[in-house]
């Protein structure tokens, strides 16, 4: 199997590592429009580099992993639609043309495969599992981190984040709600609250406080921020009878003993990959998943993923609620 991987920043080079590591019988190369990623790339994993994916159609591609902007997703996943290539992409953030991809990837018989990074995480895992044993539960959630540390070597200004269609708060919402209605159901009504108290030159809120409501009759609040000066991503799940709390780090989750009478920690992992550059929060067994379960997709080996661009269009759909502030 031949793979491109499309965009040579962090998220790409991750994409190549993971690759090399799991699957060294792909042969892998490499695409972006930067000639400095492109010489960086090459002498470190020793691929094949190109311009654009039409240089690189010479290569023979089975599949692309689009890691680029999300504001240039659009003409990518189609452009490797029209090669015939099976897709893996990064979040995108906008599904004005999901439906159109959708159609035309069916017609072909290519897979369209969209990340959802967090859904792969044991401890959510452990989570929904807890939640469908007892749905009589509420939620707290709290995510936030200072905008100037996502990317500490580059501005803020000077990436997706920086425009207001794809924003720092919106691509914390598409990660993050993924795994929200997979655990608690899907939403039936919002309540809204946003402001900006930063001085962050941002043209978009930087605060937002949301009430969820969901089918299954759970009900919780999610805080998203830009400005937590120290990373935030704190759960708490209560009920009469199942209470976890979880602060974003494989070695924090912790649930609730009636044995013990008090919070006990719920270890999942031997060991886990961190990369320095990143939050604590941030481990690479979950991206991995995705690329395997990715790679048995092309390969005919995986029938059902853990999420699709159909369910993406529900949750931008609400994102966009978010944003308008409807309540």
């Amino acid at each position: 199997m031949n793979i491109a991987v499309i965009g040579l920043g962090s998220m790409g080079k991750r994409r190549i590592r993971l690759l090399q590591g799991e699957f060294p019988n792909i042969r892998l190369i490499g695409i972006d429009g930067n000639e400095a990623r492109k010489q960086e790339v090459k002498g470190n994993f020793r691929i094949n580099t190109y311009s654009n994916l039409l240089e690189a159609s010479s290569e023979n591609l089975d599949a692309v992993i689009i890691s680029t902007s999300p504001l240039s997703h659009e003409a990518l996943i189609k452009e490797a639609l029209g090669f015939g290539l099976h897709v893996f992409t990064e979040i995108n953030l906008l599904n004005h043309y999901y439906e159109e991809v959708i159609a035309d990837a069916e017609q072909k018989d290519l897979h369209l495969y969209l990340s959802s990074t967090f859904l792969h995480r044991k401890e959510i895992q452990y989570i929904q599992n807890a939640v469908s044993r007892d749905m009589r539960v509420t939620y707290r959630y709290h995510v936030g981190q200072y905008l100037p540390d996502w990317h500490p070597w580059e501005s803020y200004k000077d990436f997706f984040v920086s425009n207001k269609s794809t924003n720092a708060c919106r691509e914390i919402f598409a990660i993050e709600m993924p795994w929200i209605i997979a655990t608690f159901g899907n939403i039936t009504d919002v309540s809204v609250n946003k402001s900006k108290i930063s001085d962050l030159e941002i043209d978009y809120p930087d605060t937002y406080s949301v009430i969820l409501k969901h089918k299954s009759g759970i009900h919780g609040t999610l805080n998203v921020n830009v400005v937590s000066r120290e990373s935030k991503r704190e759960l708490d799940i209560i009920g009469e009878n199942t209470q976890l709390c979880w602060k974003g780090t494989p070695s924090s989750l912790e649930e609730w003993s009636n044995t013990s009478n008090k919070m006990e920690s719920i270890e999942l992992y031997e060991s886990f990959t961190h990369q320095k550059e990143y939050a604590a929060n941030i481990i690479e067994e979950a991206y991995l998943e995705e690329i395997k379960e990715f790679v048995g997709l092309v390969r005919g080996e995986v029938k059902q993923t853990k999420y699709s661009f159909k369910q993406d269009k529900i949750v931008i759909d609400w994102i966009d609620v978010f944003e308008e502030g409807i309540s």
